[in-house]
């Protein structure tokens, strides 16, 4: 009787885990999309500028458009910065995975990924985005061995 697959590794949360783990998983629109809300914003706040209404509510939808087209535009530079604020960050992840599914535990967070939950499996060019019933989670292929990443691609 063979014995059950388990792999396990420690893993920090570093800058450079979060950094591709956003390039990996968000995906870029190169059209003005986007940017869609914070130009109705402030076309909203231009109309309300020359409209018989109090130019401090005109100047706030101009300002919220410029805020929304920051936001757009600096998007990944937040997320990491939220990220490396978090309590999450620089700390020590466990992860295994074994025959029933992904285990991550850290000091603050402990989330187990069973393979019954599991909608879709894709391989990115550094890891694997898999989809889950509680949403995306990101596997680094810099934290797993030939060994796991194989088997992982054996639940595709």
């Amino acid at each position: 009787m063979p014995t059950p697959y388990s792999y396990s590794t420690t893993y920090i949360l570093d800058k450079a885990h979060f950094d591709e783990c956003y390039t990996q998983s968000v995906v870029s629109d190169p059209t003005l999309k986007p940017y869609y809300k914070a130009i109705g914003l402030a076309l909203i706040g231009i109309a309300l500028i020359f409209a018989d209404i109090s130019l401090y509510l005109a100047y706030f939808f101009v300002g919220l458009g410029v805020i929304e087209a920051l936001n757009v535009k600096y998007h990944k530079a937040w997320w990491l910065m939220r990220q490396m604020m978090s309590k999450a960050a620089s700390n020590e992840v466990t992860l295994t995975i074994d025959e029933q599914g992904i285990h991550t535990q850290s000091m603050s967070v402990t989330s187990q990924i069973l393979w019954t939950d599991i909608y879709r499996i894709k391989e990115t060019e550094k890891g694997f985005l898999i989809t889950h019933k509680a949403g995306t989670s990101y596997v680094s292929l810099r934290s797993l061995d030939d060994a796991a990443a194989a088997y992982i691609k054996t639940k595709i």
